[in-house]
């Protein structure tokens, strides 16, 4: 059973938003991006939405995109990102794990296949970011059959009827696109017309709604809650974190090994920088005192 509602539940509860970063599973490598969840985790994210690396990622700015590759580089694939997953979930039984998934790969493995193996390792729902809602049944059937929730994104100011398909369509959360474009911090987060997104979205009985793209300062999740959404996503400007932090891991794995002091001091300034960016981001959902 999907762990979303209890989450939104006890948020509500305690009068707070929800703050879920996004990193890509494999970037720099399998095993230090386990290290990096941990990392969020401990922040004190709500949730995690964990990226699935894929050759030709559309909807991704440059910053994801180089994620992308560097985890490709690394030798990482869905496997490996599914025994990630697995040990987190082990550790971690009650969060929310979403993943953020090009539709080829489902496709290509098979769409029953693909889902069972993410339900395996306790994964609560899957983003297919390039499936329009209009093309969405027949993931969203092999999804419910597993278990899964289907997320699907409700486009910046869309059509009522498109965000009608949204809401019928979307378990676990619906991802609102804050603006029109690609993942990126270059271009900012806007809350413009969300407010009555939302209110559809409502009407039609969706899942809570999480506000995306551009999102990477403590006042832009404050906003995004303010309008109307549940909680925000971050994911350029966490990975944008790892990225500053790559030539120095690489540098101590190069020289001394990942096993070293060097490396580990190298990991766990990352991590630190980490924790203290979700924690402000995730500050900046709970009520002013």
């Amino acid at each position: 059973m999907s762990r979303y509602p209890a989450m939104f539940s006890r948020l509500a509860d305690a009068g707070e938003g929800a703050f879920v970063p996004f990193v890509m599973v494999g970037d720099p490598t399998p095993a230090a991006s386990e290290a990096i969840i941990e990392a969020l985790i401990a922040g004190g994210a709500d949730a995690l939405e964990l990226g699935v690396p894929f050759s030709d990622p559309v909807a991704d700015g440059p910053t994801i995109q180089r994620a992308h590759l560097r985890a490709l580089g690394a030798g990482a694939n869905l496997t490996d990102c599914l025994e990630v997953v697995g040990r987190v979930r082990a550790r971690h039984p009650q969060l929310p794990i979403g993943m953020l998934i090009y539709g080829n790969v489902p496709f290509a493995i098979g769409l029953d296949e693909f889902y069972a193996r993410c339900a395996a390792v306790g994964i609560d729902s899957v983003l297919l970011p390039d499936v329009p809602v209009r093309e969405s049944e027949p993931f969203s059937a092999a999804a419910a059959a597993a278990g899964i929730d289907a997320v699907y994104i409700a486009p910046p100011s869309a059509s009522a009827q498109t965000l009608d398909a949204v809401a019928a369509a979307s378990r676990g959360y619906v991802y609102a696109v804050s603006r029109v474009g690609v993942t990126g911090t270059e271009r900012a987060s806007s809350t413009e017309g969300l407010a009555q997104s939302v209110a559809r979205l409502r009407q039609d009985a969706a899942a809570p709604v999480m506000l995306g793209f551009g999102i990477s300062k403590p006042e832009q999740v404050a906003e995004a809650i303010a309008a109307g959404a549940d909680g925000a996503i971050s994911g350029s400007a966490t990975v944008k974190i790892i990225e500053s932090h790559v030539p120095a891991l690489a540098a101590a794995a190069r020289t001394t090994g990942e096993g070293s002091c060097e490396y580990a001091a190298a990991m766990e300034a990352l991590q630190a920088e980490l924790r203290d960016f979700v924690a402000a981001m995730k500050a900046a959902t709970r009520p002013a005192p």
